[in-house]
């Protein structure tokens, strides 16, 4: 139904709490940066308007460092749209911490907590190979 995938990929070892707000993070990221993305606003029954979701299924998987690693690598080796969180941006408060926090990361190596990819459909499944579902 969908030439695209959207798959966002957490570390399989984080608390829950951590894992929800990395993949809301990660979710404003792919919708951010792929307006394309977006469904339309939603009204309920009695006319009230409600904001525009992802117009497609997000999926969810877990993963290990080294897996994350290689799907932000792959990601970006083929030019899929990638948001990323890394370890240090738990302890920031606001956007520019946590910008701060990121580009301090070295870039071949961040301490990725999780990823977000968008992209065609077969190029985002190579790039996540060896990730989970989420359980």
């Amino acid at each position: 139904m969908f030439d695209t995938k959207v798959a966002i990929v957490v570390l399989d070892d984080l608390q829950t709490w951590q894992k929800l707000n990395v993949t809301a993070f990660l979710a404003t990221g792919i919708a951010g940066g792929a307006p394309d993305a977006m469904g339309e606003p939603y009204v309920d029954s009695a006319g009230r308007r409600y904001a525009a979701l992802l117009g497609q299924p997000v999926m969810i998987f877990a993963a290990d460092r080294s897996t994350l690693l290689r799907s932000r690598n792959q990601a970006l080796t083929r030019g899929l749209a990638c948001a990323a969180y890394v370890e240090a941006m738990f302890a920031t408060g606001h956007d520019a911490a946590n910008r701060e926090a990121f580009a301090s990361e070295p870039a071949e190596e961040p301490a990725l907590v999780g990823i977000a990819i968008r992209g065609p459909k077969k190029d985002v499944e190579k790039a996540i190979k060896g990730a989970k579902l989420h359980p």
